[in-house]
């Protein structure tokens, strides 16, 4: 075989390589087979390249079906629905026999979605190659002359080196750093939340008030450590065991990609974006590390968006379809705080942006990720601080009161709940916590018209009834304190105070009668 067929091939390997961006799949031991893919070509995303001297046509046909079923090997392989893929032979010089009706219509075996068009190049014919126009919108063409035997190897060697380089850029790409931090928060989280099972259990509303979750009455009053410390905390063991598997495959990736220093800012911005997201839009108590981890899917497409064809060709399909998944979990499943989860996603991204990737500057571009993303927070910041009756909901309000009462710090207690009715049609509920702080202050006509609110809009709460009968009774209004007592035995007889104080007014009636 002459050193033309030889450059050809090569000639063709490099083009394919270095100017249509393929990789190498498999080189036959001789060099004269080669294997090529580039997923995202829609018309040849597998090319074979064959260096062969044909004789008859009807080994060519046999050829193309053994090239077909290898090509259906690796279509199912690669998981693909269809795989259309291009046989080239590099040859001195067409079959003598009929074979044009062989290769006018891609074959496609019985039972595989495997197409193999095929195509001749004659190395003695440079006018073979036009055939690649109607594929390759970047045509081909061989420079004249004769070449040596040097000139192929030369080729040869720049087109396996180009492969070769690309291969190891690609892979240090996804083995800048080795994991560690990642290991870090998952050791961090546990520790944690055996930390708040000793303390009173994971589940505990007060246990999770008090370390650190994510309660916005607390972070209006300044706690703001609070958009950072949810971040370890987990509500229940299903909770812990599903973040931190996530952490540890979502983490670990990161991690590899972009670095330990970078991971571990991109980690905490998103932890903190998701937090503030949650501040924001979602006003109940919340912890967990879910913000930061969906920061991990950011930092993810991040780099599909810096390297797109690599990062669809490697993880892309599989990272979109798995956060796809988790949205729609969190949309349609309740009691999920999607706002933290969709917060901690933006805010991945952007912080990826910012720091973009090891020993690859990108200063405008980082820059304007890093203005963008300081005016978005301050301006979230200085929405929720400036609408504090926005963060804070009936639940969240109530749980608040109840740790000042319980605390005896009544006059916190008070302020927050009359800030939270101004702003709100609070339930029943709340103005009873609210006469209950003013009875604690002295405050007692304001807790007395509180309570005839409550009864107002709640006829069956018997505990206001009671309250009610108690302060009636200590401004020596008998009938009305005999009225709201007797409504409360009416309505909770098992109650023994309550029949205690019903009996008490009638001792006292009575003894002003005698």
């Amino acid at each position: 075989m002459g050193f033309q067929e030889d450059y050809t091939f090569w000639s063709l390997a490099h083009y394919f390589i270095a100017v249509q961006e393929y990789r190498i799949i498999q080189l036959s031991k001789e060099q004269d087979e080669l294997w090529l893919e580039k997923l995202e070509h829609k018309e040849a995303k597998v090319i074979r390249l064959l260096r062969y001297n044909l004789d008859w046509s009807s080994w060519m046909q046999r050829d193309i079906q053994e090239t077909a079923l290898k090509a259906e090997s690796i279509r199912r392989q690669l998981g693909r629905k269809n795989l259309p893929a291009l046989n080239i032979y590099v040859t001195a010089y067409p079959p003598v026999d009929d074979y044009e009706f062989r290769i006018t219509e891609p074959y496609l075996p019985e039972n595989g979605k495997a197409s193999v068009q095929t195509m001749l190049i004659e190395s003695s014919n440079p006018g073979s190659i036009k055939q690649m126009e109607s594929v390759f919108h970047d045509p081909f063409t061989f420079p004249g002359g004769e070449y040596t035997e040097t000139d192929a190897d030369e080729l040869k060697q720049s087109a396996l080196s180009n492969a070769v380089n690309k291969a190891k850029k690609e892979k240090a790409l996804f083995h800048f750093g080795k994991p560690f931090f990642t290991y870090i928060f998952v050791f961090i989280q546990l520790g944690m939340f055996l930390f708040l099972e000793w303390k009173g259990g994971s589940t505990d509303t007060a246990a999770l008030i008090k370390y650190g979750a994510k309660f916005n009455p607390l972070i209006l009053d300044g706690e703001w450590w609070r958009f950072f410390t949810p971040i370890v905390l987990h509500i229940g063991l299903l909770h812990l065991l599903m973040n931190t598997l996530a952490l540890y495959y979502l983490g670990s990736a990161v991690e590899r990609v972009y670095g330990n220093v970078r991971f571990v800012f991109i980690y905490l911005s998103a932890g903190f974006c998701g937090t503030l997201a949650s501040f924001i839009f979602s006003p109940t108590l919340s912890a967990g590390a879910s913000g930061a981890i969906f920061g991990c899917f950011g930092a993810l497409l991040y780099f599909g968006l810096i390297y797109p064809k690599l990062f669809f060709r490697t993880m892309g399909f599989n990272i979109l379809i798995v956060l796809g998944i988790n949205l729609a979990f969190g949309f349609t499943v309740p009691g999920i705080d999607n706002a933290g989860h969709i917060g901690g996603l933006i805010g991945g991204f952007l912080a990826t942006g910012i720091v973009h990737f090891p020993k690859k500057r990108k200063s405008w571009l980082q820059m304007l990720f890093l203005v963008f993303t300081a005016g978005l927070i301050a301006g979230l910041l200085k929405y929720g601080f400036n609408e504090p009756g926005k963060m804070i909901n009936d639940q969240t309000a109530m749980i608040m009161a109840q740790e000042y009462i319980k605390t005896e710090e009544y006059e916190k207690a008070r302020l927050l709940l009359i800030d939270f009715i101004q702003e709100e049609e609070a339930p029943s509920e709340l103005y009873f916590l609210l006469s209950y702080a003013e009875v604690k202050e002295g405050r007692l006509q304001e807790a007395k018209e509180h309570l005839e609110h409550v009864i107002k809009d709640n006829a069956a709460f018997h505990e206001a009834h009671y309250n009610l009968a108690l302060l009636y009774l200590d401004e020596e209004n008998a009938a009305k304190a005999k009225q709201h007592a007797q409504k409360a035995v009416d309505l909770s007889p098992e109650q023994q105070e309550y029949q205690q104080l019903l009996e008490q007014i009638l001792e006292r009636e009575t003894s002003v009668r005698q």
